[in-house]
């Protein structure tokens, strides 16, 4: 019969499917990996009502007269057809945006959380081994786990720059296919020392992938120059922290022989009719983006030297559109400022390097204003 699956009991019981009667009983125990099941997804926190600063979103809109054309052109996008699969017209936005050479190709993602599940998934051959350093961005770990590879995570120093050696080390020992780093790192907003990451990129054996992120607050550091000089580099950027986070858009810049490879994994219309609209859009008036992004960087320097101000509070130095900061009894100090209405970031507990750490977003004045005055209330009340 047409839409009905036929199967024996010796083909349940292989799977580990207990037959009762004519029933089988399925559990997620059964079916799942085991590892998966371990797994706590990935947890956004609620934040109506509160003075958002935990998630590096641009707390700029796009100006008025720039909505209102925008909004004429989303009313005439056809989203009653498939998106164009090659996305010509983003990509050369995009290009011209950020002055990619025409040598290089470029992989559009739903986010560069799904460009890291592609190249999770191109390596996933038995025994692979990913490779980053840590504290770093959660999702290297996550995605290697569910594509079942290895992960190495080697820790950062105390001041978080680079630990060479202990890098070199494990790059000779488990020879990673995947080897990824964040410049600026995230979540600690330094940007490493650029001979250090060299020298990591001709030692590695696999493909050495630099998240750039957030590359618009760092003052011109990147690695785009770079690309031609290296077979095995990979430069990995979003939009999202320019003001377009909820376009989920991600793209990866290499040279054609890996893209292309890469591009077989990519999911059909993976990028949306509404996104390719808008990205393309924005892109155009890209230089808006970027002197919102400049108002982020100073308002960055007035924050990190107000924090600096307050007693107990040791901020660390940010190449990226946020700050961590250390406070005693930083879990308290955390659900205090919730109380206050401002939702930062913690991050105690989620490595040693981290402990008794905070990260807060760089907002706009007014934001970092009510975040500023929340601290400060929160220390007093805590002496």
């Amino acid at each position: 019969m047409p839409g009905i699956l036929i199967t024996s009991k010796q083909n349940l019981i292989r799977i580990g499917i207990e037959h009762t009667g004519d029933m089988a009983s399925v559990t997620p125990e059964q079916i799942i990996r085991a590892d998966i099941r371990a797994l706590s997804a990935y947890h956004v926190a609620e934040a109506t009502g509160m003075v958002k600063l935990d998630a590096m979103e641009n707390p700029y809109l796009l100006p008025e007269p720039l909505r209102g054309e925008l909004g004429k052109l989303l009313a005439e996008a056809a989203i009653n057809r498939y998106p164009d699969p090659r996305s010509p017209q983003l990509k050369a936005a995009l290009r011209e945006a950020f002055a990619i050479p025409a040598e290089l190709d470029v992989l559009l993602g739903n986010g560069s959380d799904e460009i890291l599940q592609i190249l999770a998934l191109a390596v996933a051959k038995p025994g692979t081994t990913v490779l980053s350093v840590e504290p770093g961005f959660v999702m290297y770990r996550m995605i290697a786990q569910f594509a079942g590879l290895n992960y190495v995570g080697v820790p950062l120093k105390a001041d978080f720059t680079l630990d060479e050696a202990a890098v070199q080390a494990a790059i000779a020992k488990h020879q990673p296919a995947l080897t990824f780093i964040a410049y600026p790192n995230n979540p600690t907003g330094n940007v490493f020392d650029r001979a250090v990451v060299e020298r990591i990129i001709q030692a590695a054996p696999g493909l050495v992938v630099l998240d750039e992120a957030y590359h618009a607050f760092a003052g011109g550091l990147s690695f785009l120059d770079a690309l031609a000089r290296y077979d095995n580099l990979l430069l990995m950027r979003t939009v999202s922290k320019l003001g377009l986070a909820g376009l989920r858009l991600g793209y990866l810049v290499g040279k054609a022989a890996w893209l292309k490879e890469f591009d077989k994994l990519r999911l059909p219309y993976n990028v949306n009719v509404l996104t390719q609209v808008a990205a393309e859009f924005a892109l155009r008036h890209v230089a808006v983006l970027e002197r919102q992004a400049a108002q982020i960087v100073a308002e960055r320097g007035r924050l990190r030297a107000a924090m600096a101000q307050l007693p107990g509070v040791a901020v660390f130095d940010s190449q990226a559109n946020f700050l961590l900061f250390r406070v005693a009894s930083a879990d308290n100090v955390f659900a205090g400022l919730k109380a206050r209405g401002v939702l930062i970031k913690n991050l105690h507990g989620a490595h040693p390097l981290l402990n008794d750490c905070l990260r807060v977003t760089v907002g706009a004045p007014g934001e970092n204003d009510a975040f500023l005055a929340a601290l400060a209330a929160e220390l007093e009340a805590r002496r």
